[in-house]
């Protein structure tokens, strides 16, 4: 297949708003795909490459060659100049690239330079994310979504799914297993204004949870052999050698555990958000940070123990696996209970000692990967939602120079873009108002001089809020009341946002 039949699938989908027009369209091109482009084309109408980094950035991008007329370009010819690439190492290195990137360019026409280029810059913004790709590869290879949705569950990767699918239908989908060693994508909760009103959705009893501000982690065990990755499938088992460690130190030799790491005070107390994020990010000397700054592990879920695969069981039985397999103190606090009293106490126990609040969880639901499984439900002792920041207005007076009033929208997954709810200077330290005028401005997608500067969909935002109201003042018919910044959560992907849906039910 030429790459300007994705190019030319890109444009149309960009261009239809209505979600199953879309997903016609991607399924149609994957419909004539063939089995050695499948996850090429996958991956990049999804928006990604299949080698995630290959070293090229904006700059890189700033002097390429004039298009050619007639469209030649097959997948697998590009994929294989972007593998060069990537390859390149070492003494110039930057110099063989750009070489390369002359190469791949040179053999594109216009529009598929266009297409190329804002793919590997992360612009193809055509609302092909993953909720519409794996109906389009469903629609494509004739399969139940649900089938497409349990194998990327259990392999993480929807261009090898997909593929897979359009190969051998249902019982390709069925043969995938939970691997140790390859990351599952995490299991999310929704929100609710209290504990009671979790309760009664989650069902009593029910199990609450310490919500810990820390940073989501699985890890895998196989013999002696340790992997840790974050709730973005990233490996960090080099950052977090105390959580190695401890699991080194478990009994069993077969295991997939979730929890999370956090940086704890001397009297017990989390330390900041930044603080455990900054330890975990960093790569470079690691034994002297986890001297300053070491890290304590707490697991809440068990997806693999002995050998046997968890995920289909329900929560009480994956949790009784996790008691068996790991001892108490490396276990997150947890309270069973159907009283709410009860459970309200626990959730203020839990603030009171530091932390974010509780998750009340369904004892009898399944680990949904992937998704937010309406059997977990967050509640915090304020109104919080992940937002992402859609364009952003330059102050004045004393934030002169400084982008300072953010548009919020929420994640809508039918059109696979996002809704504006409202704005906010609120909350901004002069710190934070640095180096979010920074960060804006490498996201900015029109003039950085006009007075509201539209940016790439791509950072989340942690907003603290006192109510939803109805509104007609923005797309979404509703307005967030007295919304304040509280922090940019990096570790967060713009499509893990907080849902239109889910801002929906929290109106009276």
């Amino acid at each position: 297949m030429l790459l300007i039949d994705l190019a030319r699938t890109s444009a149309a989908v960009a261009a239809d708003s209505a979600r199953l027009a879309k997903i016609r369209h991607l399924a149609e091109l994957l419909g004539r795909v063939g089995p050695d482009e499948a996850g090429i084309a996958i991956a990049y109408l999804s928006g990604e490459l299949p080698q995630r980094q290959i070293g090229v950035g904006w700059r890189g991008l700033s002097d390429l060659p004039e298009p050619r007329q007639i469209a030649t370009a097959t997948l697998t010819q590009v994929d294989a100049l972007l593998e060069r690439i990537k390859s390149q190492s070492g003494a110039g290195s930057q110099t063989a690239r750009r070489e390369v990137l002359g190469e791949l360019f040179g053999a594109l026409t216009r529009q598929e330079q266009s297409f190329l280029h804002r793919l590997l810059t992360g612009e193809l913004r055509q609302g092909a994310l993953n909720g519409v790709m794996i109906e389009a590869v469903a629609m494509a290879a004739n399969v139940p979504a649900a089938e497409v949705r349990r194998a990327l569950t259990l392999r993480g990767s929807l261009p090898a799914v997909g593929a897979a699918a359009l190969r051998g239908g249902v019982a390709e989908l069925k043969a995938f297993r939970l691997e140790v060693g390859r990351a599952v994508a995490p299991m999310l909760a929704q929100s609710a204004p209290s504990v009671t009103a979790a309760l009664e959705k989650a069902g009593a009893p029910a199990a609450v949870e310490w919500k810990l501000d820390g940073v989501r982690v699985q890890a895998h065990r196989s013999g002696d052999g340790v992997a840790v990755f974050t709730r973005t499938l990233d490996d960090i088992t080099a950052q977090v050698p105390e959580l190695v460690e401890a699991v080194l130190g478990l009994p069993g030799t077969d295991l997939v555990l979730d929890g999370e790491v956090i940086a704890l005070r001397p009297d017990g107390r989390p330390e900041p958000f930044q603080v455990t994020s900054g330890r975990v990010a960093s790569r470079t000397d690691v034994a002297s940070l986890r001297a300053t700054v070491p890290l304590t592990v707490f697991f809440f879920d068990a997806l693999r123990v002995g050998g046997a695969d968890l995920l289909d069981l329900p929560d009480e039985e994956r949790h009784a696996a996790l008691e068996a397999a790991v001892p108490a103190e490396l276990i997150t606090p947890r309270l069973v209970t159907a009283d709410a009293e009860e459970a309200e106490a626990f959730f203020g126990d839990a603030v009171r000692r530091g932390h974010e609040g509780v998750v009340v969880k369904s004892l009898r639901t399944p680990y949904a990967a992937g998704r937010r499984g309406a059997g977990w439900i967050k509640v915090k002792p304020r109104h919080t939602l992940d937002l992402v920041v859609l364009a952003a207005e330059w102050g004045s007076g004393r934030r002169r120079g400084w982008l300072s009033n953010l548009h919020l929208g929420a994640y809508d997954p039918e059109t696979g873009g996002f809704v504006m709810l409202g704005k906010t200077f609120k909350g901004l330290t002069d710190e934070l108002l640095t180096w979010q005028t920074e960060q804006f401005l490498r996201l900015a997608e029109g003039p950085a001089d006009d007075y509201v500067v539209t940016l790439k969909p791509a950072m989340v935002v942690e907003i603290a809020f006192d109510g939803v109201q109805r509104s007609t003042r923005y797309p979404g018919g509703m307005a967030l009341r007295f919304a304040r910044v509280l922090r940019y959560r990096p570790d967060k992907r713009p499509e893990e946002a907080d849902t239109v849906a889910a801002v929906r039910a929290l109106m009276p």
